[in-house]
C-alpha cells in the first residue's frame, strides 16, 4: 500500500464543510476561506519552503515539475481520495513556492439545488448557439456551467466536449457521451484544443473561459455552426458581458460581431453569491439573466441600444422569464432569504430597490414566485 501524500494529510487535517479555498506560502501556517473569510489555520506550523516545495512535487508529473522548476505558474486538477477534487494555481511569490486549492464537490450539483431560475434548463436544453455564464472569481461559475452540462448529459443524446484548464467537476455519461480535454495533458495548448474542437464531431462544446480573441471567436464560429457553445466570463451583468466581448476586437470588426451575437447569444448568467439570512456561513445565489428575444438582439446589435438591456429584462420575466440582479436580490429579500443590509449593499441601484421594497414603486413586475 502506497505511503500517503503530505498533501493528503494536510488536507484531511484541514478541510471541513465550510472550506472552500486553501492557501499554502512560506513564512505563514496554512490559510483557509472559511464562509466567505479569509482564517489562519493556528494549530499548524509555519510553512517552509523545503517543505512546500516537497509537498508540490508530490502532485505534479514530470513535465508539469519541469515547468516548476523553471518558474513558470501552473493549473492543474488533484483529487483527495474520497473527499474532494481541487482546482489549483502554483505559483511563486518573494522567490519562494506558493499554492491555491479551490475545492470542488465530486458530485454535480443539480441546477435546482443551486437557486437558478427554472428558465436555466430551458437554456440548457438548446440546440445551438451561445451560453455565457459570467461573475466575478468565486461566483460559482464554473458549478453552474457543470450543473447544465449534466442537465444535457440526463435529457439529451449528444456528444459533448469540454476544453478546461484544469477539469474541475468530473461527468460520466448517461444520455450524452462527454469528453473531457484538460489543457497541457489532453491537449498542448488552448489554441490546439479550440482548432481541433470541430473535427471531434460535437454537438455541444464548453470551452472553460473566454479570455482572449481567439477563444471569442471560435465559440461565435461553433454556435453559428450549428452546435450549442457553453463558456465563462468574467463580467458582472449582462451589459458588461456585451461590451466586453465586443471591446476585444478592433474597432472595424465591431459591427460584424454586433451582429454575430446579437444572432447567436441564447442566453447570459450573471451571478453572485450574498450571505445568507439564515446562516451567515452560507450564501445564496442572485442571478441576472438574459434570454434571446427580438428586442434583446437590436439591443445588442445597435450600439445606441445597448443600455436598453437592463430595461427589457426587467420587463420581461413573464414572456421569457428574465430578471435583472436586482429583481433577484429583492425576491430574495420577499423570501426571507437575505436581509435588507445585504442587498442594499449589494445592489445595483440601491434607491429604486428601496423604493420597491417602501411599495413606493410597484413591484409587481418584479415578483418571480
Amino acid at each position: 500500500m502506497p505511503e500517503e501524500k503530505a498533501v493528503d494529510k494536510l488536507l484531511s487535517a484541514i478541510l471541513d464543510d465550510d472550506v472552500s479555498d486553501v492557501h499554502f506560502k512560506v513564512g505563514s501556517k496554512p490559510i483557509v476561506r472559511r464562509s466567505g473569510s479569509i482564517v489562519h489555520v493556528e494549530e499548524f506550523s509555519v510553512m517552509k519552503s523545503e517543505h512546500l516545495r516537497r509537498i508540490i512535487m508530490e502532485m505534479l508529473n514530470e513535465r508539469q515539475a519541469e515547468k516548476f522548476s523553471a518558474g513558470e505558474e501552473l493549473d492543474l486538477g488533484y483529487a483527495l481520495q474520497g473527499s474532494s477534487r481541487f482546482r489549483v494555481n502554483i505559483y511563486h511569490q518573494r522567490g519562494t513556492p506558493a499554492m491555491v486549492m479551490r475545492r470542488i464537490p465530486f458530485e454535480v450539483p443539480e441546477i435546482d439545488q443551486l437557486g437558478l431560475p427554472q428558465v436555466v434548463k430551458k437554456l440548457s436544453m438548446e440546440q445551438r448557439g451561445l451560453i455565457l455564464v459570467t461573475g466575478a472569481t468565486g461566483t460559482g461559475k464554473s458549478t453552474t456551467i457543470a450543473a447544465m452540462i449534466d442537465h444535457i448529459n440526463k435529457n439529451r443524446d449528444a456528444h459533448v466536449v469540454t476544453i478546461e484548464d484544469p477539469i474541475e467537476f468530473l461527468h460520466r455519461d448517461n444520455r450524452s457521451t462527454i469528453c473531457q480535454r484538460e489543457v497541457g495533458i489532453d491537449t498542448k495548448d488552448w489554441a490546439t484544443g479550440l482548432k481541433s474542437v470541430f473535427r471531434q464531431d460535437p454537438d455541444v462544446i464548453l470551452i472553460g473561459e473566454m479570455r482572449d480573441v481567439t477563444s471569442i471567436s471560435t465559440a461565435l464560429v461553433g454556435a453559428e455552426t450549428g452546435h450549442l457553445v457553453l463558456s465563462t466570463l468574467h463580467t458582472t451583468n449582462a451589459v458588461e458581458t456585451i461590451s466586453r466581448i465586443i471591446d476585444v476586437f478592433p474597432s472595424e470588426q465591431q459591427h460584424l460581431v454586433r451582429l454575430q451575437l446579437g444572432q447567436l447569444l441564447v442566453g447570459v448568467i450573471s451571478q453572485r453569491l450574498l450571505p445568507s439570512k439564515e446562516d451567515v456561513s452560507k450564501r445564496v445565489l442572485a442571478a441576472e439573466i438574459l434570454v434571446q428575444s427580438s428586442t434583446v438582439s437590436e439591443c445588442i446589435i445597435h450600439p445606441d441600444k445597448t443600455y436598453l438591456l437592463t430595461e427589457t429584462m426587467e420587463k420581461s420575466f413573464t414572456q421569457y422569464g428574465m430578471q435583472t440582479f436586482d429583481m433577484a436580490v429583492y425576491n430574495l429579500i420577499v423570501n426571507e432569504k437575505i436581509d435588507r443590509e445585504t442587498a442594499m449593499a449589494a445592489a445595483s441601484n440601491p434607491t429604486k430597490l428601496d423604493l420597491k421594497l417602501k411599495g413606493i414603486e410597484t413591484a409587481s413586475d418584479w415578483r418571480m414566485e
